[in-house]
């Protein structure tokens, strides 16, 4: 008997528990929605350092081949970062070099709060070329 009285109370206490609950949702999506691109972002720009290093390990130097190869991936990925290596010219066999890509991008929901977060990727390699 205490159950049906408890199902027939209509005092609609439950409403405002709703709306808290629907607006925290909106947020969390929200927040999502400003934070996956920069997510993606971060792992294109860990690709484009790992195909950079890759080029110099299979080329054996740094110059214009991986020049050649960093336009190529700008192109395709869309980001623009700045490349800086460990070192210049050519690399002898089993010699290691590092390169750095850094990107800045936006987090915040448009012009009510927008914060710049520099996003770093870093890969090292080995030459794989002998150079005489």
């Amino acid at each position: 008997m205490n159950i049906r009285k408890f199902i027939a109370n209509n005092r609609g206490e439950g409403y405002i528990d709703v709306c808290i609950i629907v607006l925290v949702a909106i947020m969390v999506i929200a927040l999502m929605m400003t934070v996956i691109p920069v997510l993606i972002a971060k792992n294109q720009l860990d690709n484009f350092a790992d195909e950079l290093a890759r080029e110099a390990e299979i080329v054996g130097c740094i110059g214009s081949e991986t020049s050649a190869r960093e336009s190529v991936l700008r192109e395709r990925s869309g980001l623009s970062p700045t490349v800086s290596w460990s070192r210049s010219g050519k690399v002898q066999l089993n010699q290691e070099f590092t390169v750095t890509c850094t990107i800045v991008q936006n987090i915040g929901f448009g012009e009510f709060g927008s914060f710049p977060v520099t996003l770093t990727a870093k890969a090292s390699g080995k030459s794989e070329v002998y150079w005489k």
